[in-house]
């Protein structure tokens, strides 16, 4: 079975990209070349790599990578950071804002 990496890039900008690839260290040289002019990483090159996880099953892996891109800046920052108290308290925080807005 072939892997699947979910990564998140840091722009120059200090914002990140969230991506999914078969091939982590091709895909960072793609968006830093910058092959295509119209993709977020275009113009906020150069991009590092600041996480990166391997998959074997192909839908967890995008799963995952969906879920990452709904999240905020400081939740991804957690996530690189390894900081899953941080993590987690973003998520309730979410949950309490989503809450009181649908009342």
């Amino acid at each position: 079975m072939k892997s699947l990496y979910v990564y998140i890039l840091e722009c120059s900008d200090g914002s990140y990209y969230t991506g999914v690839t078969n091939n982590p260290d091709r895909r960072l040289a793609e968006h830093n070349e910058g092959i295509h002019k119209d993709s977020y990483t275009y113009s906020r090159r150069p991009v590092n790599i600041k996480y990166c996880v391997e998959f074997n099953d192909p839908e967890l892996a995008i799963s995952w990578e969906k879920r990452i891109k709904g999240w905020s800046h400081k939740k991804k920052k957690a996530l690189i950071e390894d900081n899953w108290d941080e993590l987690c308290a973003l998520s309730k925080k979410y949950k309490i804002k989503s809450y009181k807005r649908t009342k």
